[in-house]
């Protein structure tokens, strides 16, 4: 049996960056920076009146847990209104993207499995949705 392996981070260990679909996120966990083997956490923030690319991931699965916010979220044709609490799953090849649509920063939790790549990641529009 393994021994049990403990990985631990701090948010304020961590370093913002712009993603391929125009997040501005932080990764909690990851594995080229934590250890971690088959998923990634972040924390993303899509200030007001404005929104992530439209795009898709051919391999990734990722859950999304609003926890501040309001957003209208694309899944392919579907919109999806999304406040704190929500939690959705977007399945590998689905397009979509998020708009924060409220009076404060949108801020949720993305969770990949596999952890995000920006060579998983397809932008399918070049205009914000």
């Amino acid at each position: 049996m393994d021994k049990l392996k403990i990985i631990h981070t701090q948010y304020a260990d961590g370093t913002d960056f712009i993603t391929k679909d125009g997040s501005l996120i932080r990764e909690l966990m990851h594995p080229n920076w934590h250890g971690v083997l088959k998923q990634s956490l972040a924390l993303a923030r899509v200030p007001v009146n404005t929104s992530t690319l439209l795009h898709s991931h051919k391999h990734t699965e990722e859950l999304y847990h609003i926890t501040q916010g309001c957003g209208a979220m694309q899944l392919d044709t579907e919109i999806l209104i999304v406040n704190p609490g929500d939690t959705v799953c977007i399945n590998s090849g689905v397009a979509h993207c998020i708009r924060n649509i409220g009076t404060i920063e949108l801020v949720f939790l993305c969770c990949c499995s596999p952890a995000y790549s920006h060579q998983d990641t397809e932008i399918l529009s070049s205009i914000n949705a």
